[in-house]
Parts: structure tokens; sequence; C-alpha cells
């Protein structure tokens, strides 16, 4: 790996890069993540019966709030202008989880990744926050990059295979 951190200067200072040469391209990323639970949560969840309210339409919404904050929550992310928003929970009783899919898009002129793994993120925290009254052991986990397709450095793809879902 001979590639440099991109947000540290020469003198390994922390900085936001300048994308102001870049090219517009059309970008997407998309990432994903599990909130893993108890049989009966799930089923608290899949029934519509938490105290709270609809679970899985609160955390796909906080979910795409959180993409839309993304500069505001990692101090370093460019703020950028999304064109598409995406965000999908399976429920999976097998596993006893809810695994959570974002896709992002934009044309800019630097990638949506972060933007991806916060809506993610933040539907995982919110479906932990809903169900914690019943469930204090939920475990969030295995958030990643799925793949992203644009920019300079090309695309990506996950080379292993996603486990959850």
């Amino acid at each position: 790996m001979d590639e440099k951190l991109t947000h540290l200067d020469e003198q390994g200072r922390a900085n936001m890069v300048d994308v102001g040469d870049k090219p517009d391209s059309d970008r997407i990323a998309v990432a994903a993540g599990s909130v893993f639970m108890q049989p009966e949560t799930l089923r608290l969840i899949r029934e519509g019966q938490m105290k709270k309210g609809d679970v899985l339409t609160v955390a796909r919404l906080a979910g795409i709030m959180g993409a839309k904050r993304t500069a505001e929550l990692i101090p370093l992310c460019h703020p950028l202008p999304m064109t598409k928003i995406n965000v999908d929970i399976i429920l999976d009783e097998n596993q006893n989880a809810a695994h959570i899919t974002a896709q992002v898009r934009t044309v800019g002129k630097t990638g949506v990744e972060m933007e991806a793994l916060t809506a993610v993120s933040v539907a995982a925290l919110t479906i932990y926050d809903m169900a914690k009254a019943v469930d204090r052991e939920m475990r969030i986990g295995d958030i990643r990059l799925m793949e992203k397709r644009g920019g300079v450095h090309g695309d990506y793809v996950r080379s292993e295979p996603d486990h959850a879902g």
C-alpha cells in the first residue's frame, strides 16, 4: 500500500482535502451493517409492537437524515449535494438481526462512502434506541463499505462475501 493518507499535510497535520481541481463525476457508495438482538425483540419489531413506534420506518428516516448531516459529524468530510439516499432494513430470523443497507449517490468531486457508512450507523443506533427498553443486549456491528463507484481511484467492490442478509 503505497498511497499516503490524504487528510494529512506535509507536516502530518489534519487537513481537509482540496477537491477543487477534480472533475465532477457520478458517484455511488453502498454500505451495510447489522443490529443483533434477542428473538423476542425481533418479533416485537416485525409486528410493530414497540412502544416507541414503527422502528423500521423511523430507522430508515434516521439513516437518511444521518447521511445528509455527515459533514457536520465527521470533521474533514465535505458537505455534498446528494441526489439519492436509500436505506433498506431486512429482518433476519436466522441470525436474530436487522441487516441495514444504505446506498448514496451524488454527482460531484468527491465520493459518498462516509455518507453511506453514516446512514447505516445512524439507522443502527436508532434501532437500538427504540428497542433498548426490552433488549439492552443488542449488538451493533459489521458496518462496512460494500462498494463504491466513480472518481479517480475507480470502482471498489468488497471482495469477501457478505454473510449478513
